[in-house]
């Protein structure tokens, strides 16, 4: 996810780009550029600074380096294909320092079409998926920008919101989209392009939206949108009345209901990082295929959610490339004096890679000669950097502190991880690994069903915010999936919630169950849906209100349980991504119920980087 803002007009446009990067920082903040049209003494200059790390050093740069134009394009950075480094920092230039290009998205075949382009005399200087853009651009350019751009994009597969100036159009910005956001600002005598409002709201409060395949041609005056058949769209622009901070928010009334929206997006963007035409590459990963091949065990070290992601982990690498697997909790590992066999492979997950305890974790498994991959949403950071290889989730920014997107976009590389492992160890075959991708490339449509179901959650949260226990149940996938229900529960409505494998019920928790403590428990269609039942019923039978997440269409449990959540039907194995979406809703629904600030629940922080 990054941030996209351009502009033309008649006003010098570095402070409104600045500025507009600025409102999109929560897009990204790897690295930052700013590229503007000098057209002083009619030579059309380009000028361009980029800078990494956060808006302050893009600013300072600019303090120092005289810089006017009134067409211009900005972005801020969050890194996906290639490291936070100035050469991949955007705007992207062509070969010509002609054409100029920002992007949002992952354009999935880029690496067949950087070679064929190399091929063709092409220079490249970034290790981005974006420059194959501008360089399509370039081939495709003869006067006119617009078609130029359709003709690019037709060759790439991928998500994508670009907007392209060149010095040969000095008053023309194109922008276009698919699957990843544009807007257009509509001012006076000026025009913007943005991947988000919050960016140019400052300047007008007139938008139109860019749909999927749309081009859009812009000039000072004039703003035309076509379809995919070259066709003019009319379209009726509209006024928004929110105001900056709610415009950051999209409109939703937390940060944490945002991104909680946005695990569709978030999800589908991880998968397309590491699949093209159902083969899995995990080239960052390094790891070596002999050690692939002749791994004695696994370890998995996390904190909290992550820690959850580990549990999926475990249970999908078991199961598809036969390799057993430890989940350890990072913060006891190290006081254990683990054994830790040779060859042994430690994953450590961390959002943020910053995680004091999963570091320590880190350096304990390296002084112990095991072979270290971080799965991690931020590049270079420091467990990616103490680590010998890392595979990255494409969440984009999560300011919420409580984590939503990003944890299915670890169970997503978790699922990818396992397929991956099983490929290479010949646990099963390219045309078995095309079939179990083909089910996880549905996986965000499935997700976003759920999330159409909003409503019917909050109704539910209604109900059973004035209970002061709850108690989630579930049984081999469904396990990890409760322990991050009650686990979120707990961090943003501040009720006591826990977790328990749904057979240890009888074994002593089934002593607090009653009704005043709910039970919320998986039964999806699994090879454990007869056993769960059989639990829910000695629930049921010492009166806890029960509420049973279960799989569309099973009329048969609406009889045994108080209320039911539908999920969409899919094999148990990546169940768990789609199961945890609605009990992250309800947990949310309950904490906004109980007047709860569920962007910063007390006590927590959203990296602890203290012991």
């Amino acid at each position: 996810m990054c941030g996209i803002i351009g502009y033309v007009g008649e006003k010098d446009c570095v402070s409104i780009l600045l500025n507009g990067l600025k409102r999109l920082e929560y897009r990204g903040y790897d690295s930052s550029g700013i590229a503007v049209l000098n057209k002083e003494d009619n030579r059309n200059e380009i000028s361009m600074v980029k800078r990494v790390g956060n808006l302050k050093k893009l600013e300072k740069a600019l303090s120092k380096k005289e810089m006017k134009g009134s067409l211009g394009i900005g972005h801020t950075r969050w890194a996906t294909h290639g490291k936070p480094h100035r050469l991949n920092a955007h705007p992207h230039l062509d070969c010509k320092n002609e054409i100029l290009l920002v992007h949002n998205g992952i354009i999935e075949n880029w690496g067949p079409l950087k070679n064929e382009l190399i091929s063709r005399g092409h220079k490249f200087i970034s290790e981005t998926d974006t420059e194959v853009l501008v360089h399509l651009v370039e081939d495709y350019y003869n006067g006119d920008l617009v078609k130029a751009v359709r003709k690019a994009l037709s060759k790439v597969e991928g998500s994508y919101a670009i907007v392209v100036m060149s010095k040969k159009s000095p008053n023309q910005l194109v922008g276009a989209r698919q699957d990843s956001p544009l807007v257009v600002g509509l001012g006076n005598g000026e025009n913007y392009l943005a991947s988000d409002i919050p960016a140019v709201l400052e300047h007008t409060n007139k938008f139109l939206i860019i749909e999927q395949g749309e081009i859009a041609n812009i000039t000072k005056d004039k703003v035309e949108i076509y379809d995919r058949n070259e066709k003019l769209v009319n379209k009726s622009p509209f006024e928004t009345n929110w105001d900056i901070s709610s415009a950051e928010k999209e409109g939703y009334e937390d940060f944490m209901l945002k991104e909680i929206m946005e695990q569709s997006i978030a999800v589908r963007e991880t998968y397309r990082s590491h699949v093209y035409k159902y083969k899995i590459s995990l080239d960052e990963s390094n790891l070596p295929i002999d050690i692939i091949k002749n791994i004695k065990k696994i370890f998995i070290v996390a904190c909290g959610t992550s820690l959850h992601a580990g549990y999926v982990v475990k249970g999908v690498v078991e199961r598809f490339a036969r390799i057993p697997v430890d989940v350890e909790i990072a913060s006891e590992f190290r006081y254990k004096d683990p054994i830790i066999p040779n060859p042994s492979l430690v994953i450590a997950i961390s959002q943020s890679g910053e995680t004091i305890d999963t570091i320590a974790a880190i350096r304990e498994a390296k002084r112990k000669n095991a072979w270290i991959l971080t799965i991690s949403n931020v590049m270079e950071s420091s467990a990616v950097r103490e680590s010998d290889g890392a595979v990255y989730t494409f969440a984009g920014p999560e300011i919420g502190v409580a984590a939503s997107k990003t944890h299915t976009a670890q169970i997503m590389i978790c699922y990818l991880l396992s397929l991956y492992l099983a490929k290479v160890r010949g646990e099963i075959t390219s045309a078995e690994t095309a079939y179990y991708l083909n089910i996880l490339k549905e996986v965000p449509s499935k997700i976003k069903s759920v999330l159409d179901n909003h409503s019917k959650i909050k109704e539910l949260a209604n109900i059973y915010y004035k209970f002061p226990d709850f108690i989630f149940i579930g049984r081999k996938y469904g396990f990890p999936a409760v322990m991050e229900g009650a686990l979120k529960l707990k961090e943003i409505s501040y009720i006591h919630a826990e977790a328990y494998p749904a057979g240890e019920m009888k074994h002593g928790p089934i002593a607090l169950v009653g009704e005043n403590c709910p039970v919320v428990a998986i039964a999806d269609d699994s090879s454990v849906y007869n056993k769960i039942l059989g639990n829910i019923s000695e629930v049921k039978a010492r009166n806890a209100p029960v509420v049973a997440l279960t799989t569309i269409g099973n009329e048969k449990i609406k009889n045994l349980v108080d209320h039911v959540i539908e999920v969409p039907k899919i094999p148990e194995e990546f169940s768990a991504i789609i199961n945890v979406v609605p009990l992250q809703l309800f947990a949310y629904e309950i904490a906004k119920k109980l007047g709860c600030n569920v962007d910063q629940p007390r006590n927590l922080a959203k990296t602890v980087t203290v012991e």
